[in-house]
């Protein structure tokens, strides 16, 4: 089902095309949730949801290579080229903007850390913010004079240097905390991972010593703990995967047609994003042979899987000039989210205020 002419899709390209399942306008009402996710290949922030009309909302502002996004119902980061990017929604209870939009997020902040190639977030409870600093191989947050703070490197990295080696990429977060993070390699020199994507993966626990979880993993991707549960995404093989945190035994829990980045729930579903094969190949991946032996094609978009049994429920495709989506949250208790563009001069003219007296009736 194409809804390009019943969405708001300000600044999409015109030969773009958006479309969906039956279904997924009514999964999003049913699990009262909205979907943001980011491209980094256009540079693009997606927000998706669900207008008063029944039609499907997409809603897209421009973001320097857009990567790491994390939501919640009122709040947006969003990591770029060199930047992280706080949104705030600047709505009240009630509010409706443009009468179908129930959230407006408006940039309030932008911290400059150089280009880090920083991949996901995490927000602790005291409002810290932690990043996936891929360059350099390490955790790290932000710092008031330099470009960040490195927090926890992995014990087989010897020095901090801007040479990604061994791709670090992906964190979950457990109890408000950094618990795992995901790498492509173990590799200690400059771009080292490249020549051991199809079995160097891995996935470390920061709470049990660095304990290293389970390996042999290809290009891993995203992992998540939900509802006491380890989840990955071991993106070479494209496979949903979940994880025994003792044994680090892996279970296969869906197959997708595309490479895995990005992993959110809801629910009893997981919401994944994928990508199409950069230069028109998965090369050196078992992906490309998953792929063709389903005489399938590969995919760029969402899929929605039920954990119980494996299967895709409902699902968005965009085709076109997007190939590659990087990352995915859900804003709960969201029907329609619209952004203001950042730097435009609806931005530069967007004022709002609170006070702490009284004003004069």
């Amino acid at each position: 089902m194409t809804q390009p002419e019943n969405s708001h899709q300000t600044g999409i390209e015109t030969n773009m095309q958006i479309s969906c399942s039956r279904g997924m306008v009514d999964w999003l009402a049913a699990n009262n949730i909205s979907i943001a996710l980011t491209s980094y290949q256009t540079g693009q922030l997606f927000m998706i949801g669900r207008l008063p009309t029944g039609a499907l909302s997409v809603h897209q502002q421009n973001f320097d290579r857009a990567m790491g996004v994390w939501a919640d119902s009122q709040r947006i980061y969003v990591a770029t080229a060199f930047e992280l990017t706080r949104l705030e929604n600047v709505l009240l209870p009630g509010q409706i903007a443009n009468q179908q939009y129930d959230r407006m997020f408006v940039p309030r902040n932008t911290q400059a850390t150089g280009d880090l190639d920083i991949h996901e977030l995490g927000v602790e409870p005291n409002g810290r913010i932690l990043f996936v600093n891929t360059l350099y191989s390490c955790l790290a947050s932000f710092d008031l004079t330099h470009g960040f703070r490195a927090i926890w490197k992995p014990t087989f990295i010897s020095k901090l240097a801007p040479e990604d080696r061994c791709h670090l990429n992906g964190l979950a977060m457990e109890d408000g905390k950094a618990r795992y993070v995901t790498a492509v390699s173990r590799s200690d020199s400059v771009d080292g991972w490249r020549n051991r994507r199809g079995e160097g993966g891995l996935l470390i626990d920061l709470a049990d010593d660095d304990r290293i979880v389970t390996e042999g993993l290809s290009m891993p991707h995203s992992p998540r703990v939900y509802n006491d549960q380890l989840y990955v995404e071991d993106s070479g093989r494209g496979y949903l995967c979940r994880v025994d945190r003792k044994t680090g035994k892996t279970e296969d829990i869906a197959f997708m047609p595309g490479f895995l980045r990005g992993l959110s729930f809801v629910g009893k579903y997981a919401i994944a994003t994928l990508s199409e094969p950069r230069d028109g190949s998965f090369s050196g991946l078992q992906l490309d042979d998953e792929i063709a032996k389903r005489n399938a094609d590969p995919w760029c978009g969402v899929q929605i899987i039920d954990l119980t049994n494996g299967d895709v429920v409902q699902w968005i495709r965009l085709q076109g000039p997007i190939r590659e989506l990087f990352s995915v949250d859900t804003l709960p208790g969201v029907a329609a989210p619209y952004a203001v563009p950042y730097g435009s001069n609806d931005h530069k003219n967007f004022r709002t205020f609170t006070s702490n007296f009284e004003l004069d009736q």
